[in-house]
């Protein structure tokens, strides 16, 4: 596909107003992530009634005998920071079974940039894995975001090499010391355990979300049609054919899968993040909308 082509094409693939409900669920994310941050003092004010009862300044008030308060100047433009796992296992197929995770971010990537554009917000980049670390600033543009896409697209190969997001967050916290929004990439095992002390530096500074997606179920006939023998891209593990027809097998790896998906939630709640888990490009946009409501609510 052509770059000119990619954020027209979020645009025909998806409907207007599910884009739209994203959008403005993003709008509420900027309230909370500038609230007492993001905000310049413009002037002293009159109470009026309504007006919240956080912005009193006290002193003021004291001298003139009446309700006064600060108003602010609010910001109105947000830096996304998209930071994307581009290991390999990143080219293993998605729990759809008809991509790979790999298509699954470089779609989900393709939103935000589509919604970002349309709101005037800056998107940058940082992706990376064992040997490669690709960063780009923050811009708006359509052609930089564009060229954003293609890049972080053309990341994604099963020779890649080995997933190392310590070393990519490490990146983010290096080079972004601005309040913004940062979004992790990556698959249905991450953000582990190993990463809590740096998702919490992050987070002094940045509203995090993480978009994880599913790993594909090597018992899913549509994964691995019968016959087949299912490979592990980031190792040498193998599934042969007789084995698909294991029910405690199957079973087994479900548990792991559950346990796995618990310890990531934990790792998220300690490190104040909130996040989702696709499935595939269907199911990314009602995922992302899910997702930021649950966070606007829950940072009333």
């Amino acid at each position: 596909m052509a770059d000119h082509q990619r954020l027209a094409e979020v645009r025909a693939r998806l409907e207007l107003p599910l884009l739209r409900r994203a959008a403005g669920l993003l709008e509420g994310r900027h309230r909370s992530i500038f609230k007492g941050h993001g905000q310049d003092f413009d002037d002293l004010s009159l109470y009026n009634p309504g007006d919240d009862i956080k912005d009193i300044d006290w002193k003021s008030s004291a001298r003139a005998g009446i309700p006064i308060i600060r108003r602010f100047v609010r910001q109105s433009n947000l830096t996304l920071i998209l930071a994307a796992d581009t290991g390999r296992r990143m080219a293993a197929l998605a729990a759809s079974g008809t991509e790979t995770k790999g298509d699954v971010i470089s779609f989900a990537a393709s939103i935000i940039a589509y919604i970002a554009r349309d709101r005037g917000d800056r998107v940058a980049l940082v992706a990376g894995d064992a040997d490669r670390i690709a960063q780009r600033p923050p811009r708006a543009s359509t052609q930089d975001l564009e060229a954003l896409l293609h890049q972080l697209e053309s990341m994604y190969r099963v020779e890649g090499p080995a997933s190392d997001l310590d070393r990519v967050l490490h990146r983010v916290d290096d080079a972004f010391h601005r309040r913004s929004l940062l979004v992790l990439l990556t698959d249905e095992s991450q953000p582990a355990a190993e990463l809590l002390p740096v998702l919490r530096r992050l987070r002094v500074r940045h509203q995090i979300l993480v978009i994880s997606v599913a790993d594909a179920d090597p018992f899913n006939p549509v994964v691995a049609p019968q016959g087949t023998t299912v490979r592990d891209v980031d190792g040498t593990l193998q599934l042969p054919p007789f084995l698909q027809d294991n029910a405690e097998l199957s079973r087994v790896v479900s548990v792991a899968a559950r346990r796995a998906q618990e310890s990531v939630q934990t790792v998220l709640r300690a490190a104040d993040a909130d996040g989702m888990i696709t499935r595939g490009t269907e199911t990314v946009l009602p995922d992302l909308i899910e997702l930021l409501g649950r966070y606007r609510h829950a940072s009333r």
